[in-house]
């Protein structure tokens, strides 16, 4: 086949042909080199408008702008909240009542009354009611000073103890030390437990008789508290035999002791106690000791003395303890409202003797509440004309 055959026609549009065809003349050199891209501007060129266009890429679609967001309603305002009321509380059976207490609650205790007076009787006594001078002091024996006034108290099952002692006015006027001693001590626990009062008196023209009397009640207080549960056991079975001499083998264990280490200074110590157990079901009250003072009972607005005779031929009648001082023993049973009243011989004679002064302490201490600790020692040193002696005392308020 020859190449005129195989050309295109031009009713073909064959560009191509027409491009290439030998009749078409030759265009001529370029300026430029002869690259591809020249040779595509010349066949652009040279087919002009005649030639189909090649297709133009179908331009990319333009991206689809992004949806906008649905339009909803802005949500309604939440409400206020607001606390829920508090549930109303059930109602429900009231409690039952509490059982009733074994133990009644502390009574309210008085102040010492403004209008306590100073002293009953017929006038003043000769001494100033307040201390004046003081005791000489060795200032290598510090120890051995006591204070012008001790002042206690407890209150163990149905009972209040309130204990004082202090100066009398003669000492008081001339510097000499307080000759009576107090100790109030526990031994044990709970409702075993035994409260012991003692007090002692020492002789006024033996050189420190203070310090004796003091020794006094220490050594009974270590006898007693070694053997505070057999005499706890004792008391509550109201063994009054061997309370007595069990008590009276210790007191007379204790002055010997003292006697022997004191020359003459212990043979005339005044030693007075109270045993009080702390059993809310025992009323036993125990008294024992040596020497002089007083036990009284204040009842039903009365007063009783109770201290016990020394005739012969009682049952408290018993041989000597320290030569010359027989031993005394008391045990009595306690009622509601009683006041058991424990003293040295400072307050025993004057409550003896001094009816205003046992008609004041009745109406002071009767109605079933005890005084305070302030109120018990207004009480106490209310004075009587003549008296001028140490007083110590015990009292016991049985609810």
């Amino acid at each position: 086949m020859s190449r005129q055959g195989a050309r295109p026609t031009r009713q073909d549009d064959d560009w191509w042909g027409e491009l290439y065809d030998e009749a078409t003349a030759d265009t001529g050199p370029t300026a430029a080199p002869d690259s591809l891209d020249d040779r595509f501007a010349s066949a652009r060129d040279a087919v002009r408008e005649e030639g189909p266009r090649p297709r133009e890429p179908a331009p990319l679609p333009e991206p689809a702008p992004p949806p906008e967001p649905e339009r909803t309603e802005p949500p309604p305002p939440e409400p206020e909240r607001t606390e829920p009321p508090p549930p109303e509380p059930e109602r429900t059976e009231p409690p039952p009542p509490e059982p009733e207490r074994t133990e009644p609650p502390p009574p309210v205790l008085p102040v010492a009354s403004a209008d306590t007076p100073d002293h009953v009787g017929s006038g003043p006594p000769t001494y100033d009611p307040e201390p004046t001078a003081l005791p000489s002091a060795d200032p290598d024996a510090l120890e051995d000073l006591v204070p012008d006034t001790v002042l206690d108290g407890a209150r163990y099952g149905p009972c209040t103890l309130r204990a004082v002692s202090l100066r009398g006015d003669s000492a008081r006027y001339r510097g000499e030390p307080r000759r009576d001693a107090l100790l109030t001590a526990r031994f044990g626990t709970g409702e075993q437990a035994l409260v012991l009062v003692a007090m002692a008196t020492g002789a006024r023209t033996v050189p420190g008789a203070h310090l004796a009397a003091a020794e006094a009640c220490r050594g009974i207080a270590r006898a007693v508290g070694r053997s505070h549960r057999r005499l706890a056991e004792d008391i509550r079975a109201a063994r009054r035999g061997d309370l007595k001499s069990g008590l009276h083998r210790l007191a007379d264990r204790t002055l010997g002791r003292l006697r022997a280490s004191t020359a003459d200074g212990a043979a005339t110590v005044s030693l007075r106690c109270l045993l009080l157990p702390a059993d809310p079901d025992c009323r036993i009250r125990v008294f024992f000791g040596v020497g002089d003072g007083g036990l009284l009972r204040l009842r039903d607005g009365a007063w009783q003395d109770i201290e016990p005779r020394l005739t012969a031929g009682t049952a408290d009648d018993t041989t000597a303890a320290p030569p010359g001082e027989p031993f005394r023993f008391r045990a009595s049973v306690a009622r509601p409202g009683d006041v058991l009243v424990l003293c040295t011989r400072g307050l025993a004679d004057p409550l003896r003797d001094a009816e205003a002064l046992r008609a004041h302490l009745a109406r002071r201490w009767s109605g079933g509440t005890p005084p305070g600790l302030a109120a018990f020692l207004a009480d106490a040193r209310v004075r009587v004309k003549g008296y001028a002696e140490d007083r110590t005392a015990a009292a016991v308020w049985e609810a």
